[in-house]
């Protein structure tokens, strides 16, 4: 891989959405391709992006929630075709179908989708209950606003119900599972359901004018909303509240870790190899998903609006010139961030950077799929 050319190209995709910073992770089966940074993570100290850079991951938590249902399913534990109310007896839709553990994966649960504006809090501050915060959800007026399995619609709402799941099933907070059975033995170490200490942090920036920004001010939690940087407004540090949905912190280089897990069928690196193709029972605890289970996740079925869906995995209606792929965004206030997986290539792309601005990411990647 033309590594000079890969900087050169992340570096014009960042200038061209004048995104302040960007970090990418390019990886394969065996090992890291790629990784690097161009532009700033803070605009104020001028601190650069790098691959250490730490993000908050928003929606590409969404394929860790669903490794850890997978994993719990794979260990007999969950029954991912039973109705969702045989786990949670609070829990249940008006009328008689009844949403599947599998269909809140796969959203097509027939939950919606409320605008998550005010769902974050201060980092270093609790997050909320999460029990408490989804009952409150489902208290309000038509929590379920689509048919039960049928056309998939977006929804952190069945992702919070997912990790209510995990947590019942467990019998620990969903924190402590995803932490122990996935990011542990991955060695992601530089993520977690919090700003992890002794790393940089990436500012969050949302390019608004400045007569606006009081207005958007006055719309987020107290606080969050800093200092003007030129035509950019920083935000303070925060965590989001549903841990589930989208509470994940972390580099671009553990995201890449999670994706050669999937890249590899479930099968995880062993510490200090490139990738671990031998590791079958001889190696207790590295496979975190069987093969089976892995592809099944990638298996996209679910029909929707603006994605088709499987377990944790989304893609637009087509796959585009580069061939077939599945993917998951992570975007929030002041940050835009992708994981795309091409199985068929062997290939992982994760990006993340600063911003709230999307930018032209497809050229990238078929830049990157040409290089040997």
């Amino acid at each position: 891989m033309d590594l000079t050319a890969v900087r050169a190209a992340l570096a014009d995709t960042a200038r061209r959405a004048r995104v302040p910073g960007m970090s990418l992770a390019v990886v394969s089966r065996e090992r890291v391709l790629f990784s690097g940074g161009t532009g700033y993570a803070d605009l104020d100290a001028l601190t650069p992006a790098t691959p250490g850079t730490v993000y908050p991951w928003f929606s590409m938590t969404k394929p860790v929630t669903a490794t850890a249902a997978l994993r719990l399913s794979d260990h007999g534990l969950l029954d991912l075709q039973a109705p969702v109310h045989e786990y949670l007896d609070w829990l249940r839709a008006p009328g008689h179908a009844q949403p599947t553990v599998w269909q809140l994966l796969t959203h097509s649960a027939g939950l919606g989708n409320p605008l998550p504006v005010k769902w974050v809090h201060r980092a270093g501050s609790p997050r909320p209950d999460q029990e408490e915060m989804l009952r409150k959800l489902m208290a309000r007026r038509r929590p379920f606003r689509y048919p039960v399995g049928g056309t998939g619609h977006y929804s952190n709402v069945g992702y919070l119900v997912a990790a209510q799941i995990i947590s019942q099933v467990s019998g620990e907070p969903f924190t402590g599972y995803v932490q122990r059975e996935i990011l542990g033995p991955l060695g992601m170490d530089s993520t977690g359901f919090s700003y992890p200490p002794g790393h940089t942090a990436a500012t969050g920036y949302v390019r608004i004018p400045r007569p606006i920004a009081p207005v958007l001010a006055g719309v987020l939690p107290t606080g969050t909303l800093g200092p003007r940087h030129g035509d950019h407004s920083s935000i303070n540090p925060f965590l989001v509240d549903g841990a589930g949905y989208g509470g994940l912190v972390g580099t671009v280089l553990d995201a890449a870790a999670f994706a050669r897990l999937h890249l590899n069928d479930g099968l995880a690196a062993l510490p200090g190899t490139a990738t671990a193709p031998q590791a079958t029972a001889g190696s207790e605890g590295r496979r975190i998903l069987q093969e089976s289970t892995a592809r099944a996740m990638r298996d996209i079925h679910v029909k929707g609006k603006q994605f088709d869906h499987s377990a944790g995995w989304f893609r637009k209606h087509t796959n585009g010139p580069d061939g077939s792929y599945v993917e998951h965004f992570g975007t929030g206030l002041g940050f835009w961030n992708i994981m795309r997986l091409y199985p068929e290539r062997g290939r992982g792309i994760v990006i993340m950077s600063n911003s709230t601005t999307s930018y032209d990411y497809a050229t990238l990647f078929s830049l990157i799929l040409r290089m040997p």
